[in-house]
């Protein structure tokens, strides 16, 4: 549980350090010295990242319908091969 009397919490965008303003009205890093109202616009951190929901994967590829003839092209001609053998045994 934080302490009341210190501040706001910040990360310092140019260094990485975590510190309180203690209250003050310039939120300024103790490390480097850098004013955080300054920071340039933020970007979604990794964590926001993982968060949002996956893309959905894409459509499968469309058959052709030349494709689908063909393949029913080759069945019927399998069905019509036995007939045939058949036909070819009577005298």
């Amino acid at each position: 549980m934080p302490a009341k009397d210190l501040g706001t919490k910040h990360t310092c965008f140019k260094c990485g350090t975590k510190f309180y303003d203690m209250k003050k009205p310039e939120p300024i890093c103790p490390k480097c010295g850098t004013d955080q109202r300054q920071s340039p616009a933020s970007k979604p951190s990794a964590a926001a990242e993982r968060r949002r929901a996956p893309k959905p994967p894409p459509p499968p590829p469309a058959v052709e319908p030349e494709a689908e003839e063909a393949e029913a092209d080759a069945e019927e001609g399998d069905d019509a091969e036995p007939e045939d053998e058949d036909a070819d045994d009577e005298p």
